[in-house]
């Protein structure tokens, strides 16, 4: 099958990226990217994009209107594709069987009966492009025989992304690998080949990785779960570090030349965030312990565990440094997204911090250059967050710029690492602040000795300091 036109359901992080740059690099095929949300169409229709990725926009201004287009019309774009992905969230459940860490499947099942209701004739390549658990295209491939109508035929086949927030657009562009999986029938191969020649137009066949469909599924949350794991380790060893004097950046620079572990996802911090480690990692457990594997199970859910330990150490250091009350203290916190480059703030440490900090009755002013504040009082607000709203009004205040979320602080926190914190006037800040001026840095970014050489308290991760004496110029007369 010669695929020519292109339907996406969800134009959500992975679905309208994904897409507009299959547009972008195909322009013989005609992508369709719909979602039930109106605004949300209306969003990628305009000048200013639903999601904030670099290069994404001009990706979009480029093909918008020629290859590409973004439609509520659920029902047509299916009907014309020759190859429909689904790309519809896959949150956590929050209750029942699984609650807190199976995925719940129930927009998959409904895009799945959806198709199934509106093809009533011919072939449909169907691609699940949604993080899922092992065996869902199973499911989705069993909803849709058991609605085929007579002349209608389909193919299920596993595309899952691999694109990491901030990036997506050089990762799709340049990617490591593309993994499809699907059946092993003739007809499972030539669907598979089909996507395949999709991909080709760009990516080089031997980075086009065919495999089974349940080897596909398994290989997204194995990916995941294998970096989070590297984050949660160099984590745990900053614990260490600070216990002893070592320095975690000089440890994990020495255990990162080791050709067999390399550098990547070694840089300790205030601990991972973003829609897919917890999600996948938890998905992982559920599925060991369906399997009846605990003691894989209890493996991969330390993980998880120390990454919760981490966020809540680095909120009782803020505490601790402060004389052990944060009442009524202003503190600025720089960064609500979960990493530099995105607005995505799902499961971002900042969140989490706050949330302890608030506890703790601190004031918090908050500064993001891409975050809205709408979405962060959205997150704050959240019954997992705070059961009262009004009293994050009362403790929350949101800056557009650093300066002003600094002024009057007694403390600074980094909890997301974009560039800018690095180039702000440092010195400047510190004259506006409460003295002692302390800075929290979590994600190790800072220049800590020309911190304290202007006079901050400094505390960071995976580092001790030997605290300087700060030297005060004698008031006037004096």
């Amino acid at each position: 099958m010669v695929i020519k036109k292109i339907c996406c359901i969800g134009a959500g992080y992975v679905g309208g990226p994904t897409c507009s740059v299959i547009a972008y690099k195909c322009p013989d095929i005609v992508v369709t990217v719909v979602d039930l949300s109106q605004q949300r169409i209306d969003q990628w229709n305009s000048s200013k994009l639903p999601i904030f990725e670099p290069s994404l926009e001009d990706v979009v201004r480029q093909c918008r209107g020629k290859n590409l287009f973004f439609s509520t019309d659920i029902v047509t774009a299916i009907k014309e594709a020759d190859l429909i992905f689904i790309s519809v969230n896959t949150p956590t459940k929050t209750f029942g069987v699984g609650k807190g860490r199976a995925p719940d499947l129930k927009y998959i099942e409904a895009a799945a009966r959806n198709i199934a209701d509106v093809v009533k004739v011919g072939s449909k390549i169907i691609v699940e492009k949604s993080t899922v658990p092992v065996r869902a295209a199973e499911s989705i491939t069993n909803i849709l025989h058991a609605n085929t109508r007579p002349g209608t035929t389909f193919q299920v086949l596993s595309n899952p992304e691999f694109l990491a927030e901030g990036s997506a657009i050089c990762d799709l562009l340049n990617p490591d690998r593309v993994l499809i999986g699907g059946d092993s029938t003739a007809d499972g191969r030539a669907a598979v080949d089909a996507l395949a020649s999709v991909y080709e137009h760009w990516i080089p066949k031997e980075r086009i990785i065919k495999t089974n469909t349940w080897s596909s599924e398994l290989s997204k949350l194995a990916a995941n779960a294998f970096l989070a794991q590297r984050i949660s380790s160099i984590n745990a060893m900053s614990v260490i570090c600070e216990a002893t004097g070592a320095n975690v950046s000089e440890v994990a620079h020495a255990v990162g030349m080791d050709s067999r572990i390399g550098p990547k996802f070694l840089q300790a911090s205030v601990g991972f965030g973003g829609s897919c480690f917890q999600k996948d990692v938890l998905n992982l457990v559920y599925l060991c312990e369906s399997l009846n594997l605990p003691e894989v199970a209890i493996y991969w859910q330390q993980v998880i565990d120390m990454n919760d330990y981490q966020r809540r150490r680095f909120a009782n250091r803020i505490v601790e440094g402060l004389f052990n009350t944060v009442t009524d203290k202003k503190i600025a916190l720089l960064g609500f997204a979960f990493k530099k480059n995105t607005a995505d703030t799902r499961e971002s440490a900042s969140i989490y911090v706050s949330k302890y900090l608030m506890e703790e009755g601190a004031r918090l002013n908050i500064y993001d250059p891409k975050v809205e504040r709408e979405q962060m009082m959205y997150d704050l607000k959240h019954p997992a967050i705070s059961d009262e709203q009004e009293r994050v009004d009362k403790l929350v205040r949101v800056f557009d710029d650093p300066y002003s979320a600094c002024a009057d602080c007694h403390a600074i926190v980094i909890c997301t690492e974009w560039d800018e914190f690095m180039t702000l006037d440092y010195s400047r800040i510190y004259d506006s602040m409460l003295k002692p001026a302390f800075i929290f840095d979590g994600r190790m970014i800072l220049d800590h000795q020309r911190l304290q050489n202007l006079g901050f308290l400094v505390e960071t991760i995976g580092k001790r300091f030997a605290r300087m004496q700060v030297n005060r110029l004698p008031a006037a007369g004096q």
